[in-house]
């Protein structure tokens, strides 16, 4: 796609764009290729799953649209802002402002409390403690923690820890969250609670969402589902059949 074609497709309700964007690693017999011209668009409101077999290059895919990585060729453009172009400050303003992200692994601070937990991002951006406060509960109260802010990770299940990560996500109002295995340390029915949260903030907050999974029936709450195989966007499937919250 050329420049004048790539400018005529950001008109659209796209908030996400990669063209022919390719992620490689090291170089001479060394040299892998996490992405090999990756083309993807995702649209504001969209709720996506990306699926693929370890190293399939999702987990890559999810690095660069979260300004945790660099892609080594082609382009990015979120909200028709080429990321491409940014210095490594810039990046790292546009995750602040825009983006949330929720991990497998919770990555909570352990010997601090649930709602210190969820004040970080508010923190970062240097907004007061008083006001803080007040949107950190609200996100607590949000994912059904009322009554538990004041208990650490240690004191908390695998799912509330995830429900504490989700309100940490969202407390900031981001326009895109970003999701990698969201329930691969939970059990069935903790894995669909947190589904039907995010199916929740998707629907209600109109919050962009896209989750790496290797779980189909996780991935079946999604709009759409994007299989990458070697590198590459495989299958891009619309989700008929999507579930919801009940």
């Amino acid at each position: 796609m050329n420049e004048a074609e790539q400018k005529a497709d950001r008109q659209s309700n796209a908030i996400i764009e990669l063209y022919a964007v390719s992620r490689v690693y090291g170089q001479g017999e060394g040299t892998v290729y996490a992405l090999r011209g990756v083309d993807l668009k995702v649209d504001e409101g969209e709720f996506v799953a990306v699926m693929g077999s370890s190293g399939s290059g999702k987990s890559t895919c999810m690095n660069v649209i979260g300004c945790l990585d660099t892609a080594s060729s082609g382009k990015y453009f979120f909200k028709g802002l080429d990321v491409s172009k940014l210095s490594r400050n810039q990046r790292a303003l546009l995750r602040r402002n825009y983006l949330g992200f929720v991990f497998q692994g919770y990555n909570l601070l352990n010997r601090t409390t649930a709602l210190e937990n969820v004040e970080l991002p508010l923190m970062y951006r240097g907004i007061a403690l008083a006001e803080r406060r007040v949107q950190a509960m609200k996100a607590l109260e949000s994912v059904g923690l009322s009554g538990r802010e004041h208990h650490t990770p240690s004191e908390l299940s695998g799912g509330q820890q995830q429900r504490v990560a989700i309100a940490r996500a969202i407390v900031s109002e981001p326009s895109v969250l970003l999701a990698d295995e969201p329930t691969g340390n939970l059990g069935s029915a903790q894995s669909h609670e947190i589904m039907q949260l995010l199916t929740r903030f998707n629907t209600e907050k109109k919050i962009t969402i896209i989750m790496v999974t290797h779980e189909p029936d996780m991935a079946a709450y999604a709009h759409r589902i994007i299989q990458f195989v070697d590198g590459m966007v495989d299958t891009d499937t619309n989700n008929a059949q999507q579930r919801s919250s009940p």
